[in-house]
């Protein structure tokens, strides 16, 4: 059993847990993921390590409820215990010293972005962060991501804070400042990272994109996570979750993503009336 030792509420729906998880806290680096149960009958389904105290054996997840499985998890508070969680999954994101990496983070991506921008101002990078979200009540760790970022650009959609508009807007000013970008590393919303990888396709710019497609057990046996990168199936859970953005088939990526859609809404809708 792993006990959750801190809740927080970061915004609408979205949740950062501290979970006491000592050996997988040892291990674990920037850019992977655990598989989580609930209970004895809840379902399999992976979180990324927003954060990891080797010294306090904890990890740390953020979360958005969007389903059954995550609007339990959403509801429980510290001194819970969640029965399973395995891992660390993934293979961990490639941290050097490239010289001007741009980390671009979505929604509850900003989440996954934050470790791998940590890791990556830690080797030397200047580390220039772009995060977005549909309104300034969804931005998530602003402060978090301004304490590691040589620079920091926010965009919401609604213009309640800072560019009214895209990251891929910001992205794109950047470039057309003539700004040196080494790298780019961006994690949200799939449309999100296919325009991002769009932007920086003419230029040759490097760009590598985290992929959370539906995934069942995590270490390459069930298929589930089949995603194409360039004309060849690979899998997320093992293969990733890292790939490069400029490779990936996305179109093909969101509909995989989509084909339960139908039973995840009845699985919700029989859960609230459980809870009436």
């Amino acid at each position: 059993m792993y006990k959750i030792v801190k809740k927080k509420i970061l915004s609408q729906a979205v949740k950062l847990f501290e979970v006491s998880a000592p050996l997988i806290a040892k291990k674990a680096q920037a850019g992977q993921f655990i598989i989580l149960r609930l209970d004895e009958k809840g379902e399999r389904i992976p979180l990324t390590i927003a954060d990891f105290n080797r010294e306090d054996g904890t990890i740390t997840l953020v979360f958005m409820e969007v389903g059954e499985t995550t609007t339990q998890l959403g509801k429980m508070e510290e001194g819970d215990e969640i029965l399973n969680l395995a891992g660390p999954l993934g293979n961990p994101s490639e941290i050097k010293d490239y010289g001007t990496v741009v980390c671009v983070g979505g929604g509850v991506g900003v989440a996954p972005v934050y470790p791998i921008a940590k890791a990556l101002k830690e080797a030397g990078n200047k580390v220039i962060s772009i995060i977005g979200a549909r309104c300034e009540e969804l931005l998530i760790l602003k402060e978090e991501m301004q304490e590691i970022s040589d620079e920091l650009h926010v965009a919401t959609d609604d213009g309640s804070v800072g560019h009214h508009g895209f990251v891929s807007d910001i992205l794109q000013k950047l470039i057309d400042e003539g700004r040196e970008i080494n790298q780019v590393i961006t994690i949200g919303p799939v449309i999100m990272m296919k325009v991002v990888s769009g932007v920086t396709k003419p230029y040759g710019i490097k760009t590598i994109v985290s992929l959370n497609p539906i995934m069942v057990d995590g270490t390459g046996m069930c298929g589930g996570c089949r995603v194409t990168v360039g004309n060849e199936t690979k899998f997320a859970c093992v293969d990733g979750p890292e790939f490069d953005g400029h490779l990936v088939d996305f179109d093909n990526l969101m509909k995989r993503n989509t084909r339960f859609t139908e039973k995840e809404s009845c699985a919700m809708e029989n859960y609230k009336k459980k809870c009436q």
